[in-house]
């Protein structure tokens, strides 16, 4: 089975937001060595997630994982993204999909705070 996965973010009507998000997504796919990668924007960014699955699917994916790239379980994972994956899986019945949880809760967040307090300090030395 060839997996695809889409990195979710919310988008931006600041295109340079959403270029950041797509640098994050090319360094994720270096770091996996994964090939079928692609970014999704719920709104203001291209491609959305339908267009990102498609995207995939033409690559040969026949199952995808999408990431949240969002730091809690709000309003748009909890409504939005089901909403989202329940019309492509109506479209694309043979395809499974998986959503992980978003952020929030991985230990590395606490590290990542910690880097950027200790950097902000040693600034004011």
């Amino acid at each position: 089975m060839n997996t695809g996965v889409a990195i979710f973010a919310h988008g931006s009507a600041i295109e340079s937001a959403n270029e950041s998000v797509r640098a994050v997504v090319a360094d994720f796919k270096k770091a996996s060595e994964l090939q079928l990668v692609e970014p999704a924007f719920l709104e203001l960014g291209k491609p959305d997630l339908v267009g990102a699955i498609e995207r995939l699917m033409e690559q040969g994916a026949t199952s995808i994982v999408v990431v949240p790239y969002f730091l809690t379980l709000g309003k748009h994972l909890q409504r939005d993204l089901p909403r989202i994956v329940g019309e492509i899986q109506q479209q694309h019945p043979g395809v499974p999909i998986e959503v992980t949880p978003p952020l929030d809760g991985h230990p590395m967040l606490a590290s990542i705070l910690v880097e950027r307090t200790k950097q902000a300090l040693q600034s004011k030395k």
